[in-house]
């Protein structure tokens, strides 16, 4: 045999061997499904109000100066005893046990409180609560890691005078040239936000947006008009190659009809409009139809999918504790926290979470996660 036709045959050999392992490694990687798109992926979403430590009726209901300090007083304290940083504990579990690739959070609140300059005791030390820094430390300790996609600042309310004396704030002013000054204060900030699973693999979110509601509850107050607003909070996401956007947000009570119907009204009309979206929040809104209209807005053709209605019909309460978080029997009585779809998303399955005490109630003490129970669903992403 001549020394072309040797070099040939090699040839044929190699080629043959190149091609045999190729043909393999493409057959596992297909039936692996490796560095392939699913045809339709699966999302997991939770929507989760935190609570912000204690109902705001004392303030809204206070006629005079000395009675808003008093409230406020109260409110605080309220907000020491329901104990965030152990709900955060339970809520991190919950978050653990389900896995959401996105969650969105209502009532993110931010508690400050700090003695004056002009103080007796400028070493009073009464606590801070920023929810948001205390849930992602609990997400932390359970080897989790949730990032802050999206933000919305909405309701920013002080400072206010604060009588916390166990915590070296008693009730005491000083006069200076630019008015009477308390010995402590504290301020309050509501937030909604939306954290994304640094884990989820192929799944980016990003070109986050914000926005307040043009109609807004103002409190009449003895310290003079006080603005509570509500906001949205949006952020554009893609998994596994297929494109959605999220909104996350918090209308106002039913307890003002007529605002938080026009803010639903916003919401579909601004932030989740058109495209695939999904949008979490509490709505404040009944679904049952016995409160306000917006539910019933929001779910209209061809506006929103109700994922818990297409898989569960008209059960899963989610809403109220009492303030304190203390009651045994629970409380929960409507359905006002949703996961909606819009657009050609479908709803795979729901659940409630939260819906049972995260402790017993010896001593004395909350025994809620939060005074809503919490929704997590499955969507399919086209």
């Amino acid at each position: 045999m001549s020394q072309a036709r040797h070099g040939t045959v090699n040839r044929r050999r190699i080629h043959v061997w190149l091609i045999l392992p190729l043909a393999a490694l493409m057959a596992l990687l297909s039936s692996a499904g490796v560095a392939r798109s699913a045809p339709h992926p699966e999302l997991t979403v939770m929507t989760r109000n935190l609570y912000l430590g204690s109902s705001l009726a004392p303030a809204i209901e206070a006629k005079t100066l000395p009675d808003l300090i008093t409230a406020v007083a109260k409110m605080y304290g309220t907000v020491v005893f329901t104990d965030f940083p152990a709900r955060a504990a339970a809520i991190a579990d919950e978050i653990a046990a389900t896995q959401p690739d996105l969650v969105g959070l209502q009532e993110v609140s931010n508690w400050t409180a700090d003695p004056t300059p002009v103080a007796v005791n400028p070493s009073a030390n009464p606590p801070n609560y920023d929810f948001l820094t205390i849930l992602q430390s609990a997400l932390a300790a359970e080897g989790l890691s949730y990032s802050v996609a999206g933000i919305s600042n909405n309701a920013l309310i002080g400072p206010l005078p604060l009588v916390a004396p166990t915590a070296g704030c008693p009730l005491r002013f000083t006069e200076t040239p630019a008015g009477s000054v308390p010995d402590c204060v504290v301020t309050f900030a509501d937030r909604d936000v939306i954290l994304v699973n640094d884990d989820t693999d192929r799944l980016t979110v990003g070109h986050p947006r914000s926005g307040r509601y043009a109609t807004q509850q103002v409190l009449a107050t003895p310290a003079g008009p006080l603005p509570f607003d509500r906001g949205w909070v949006s952020v554009q996401g893609r998994y596994q190659g297929k494109s959605f956007r999220m909104v996350n947000t918090h209308l106002e009570t039913e307890d003002s009809p007529d605002i938080q119907q026009a803010q639903a009204a916003e919401f579909l009309a601004g932030p989740a409009r058109g495209g695939q979206v999904i949008a979490t929040g509490d709505f404040n809104s009944a679904a049952d139809g016995s409160t306000t209209t917006s539910y019933a807005q929001l779910t209209a053709p061809p506006a929103f999918t109700d994922v818990w209605t297409a898989n569960h019909g008209d059960t899963g309460l989610t809403c109220c504790q009492n303030e304190t978080l203390t009651n045994v029997t629970p409380n929960l009585t409507s359905r006002i926290d949703l996961i909606l779809t819009r657009g050609p998303i479908r709803p795979l399955s729901a659940k409630i979470v939260g819906d049972i005490p995260f402790r017993t109630q010896r001593p004395l003490r909350p025994i809620w996660a939060s005074d809503h129970a919490g929704v997590v669903a499955t969507v399919r992403i086209r």
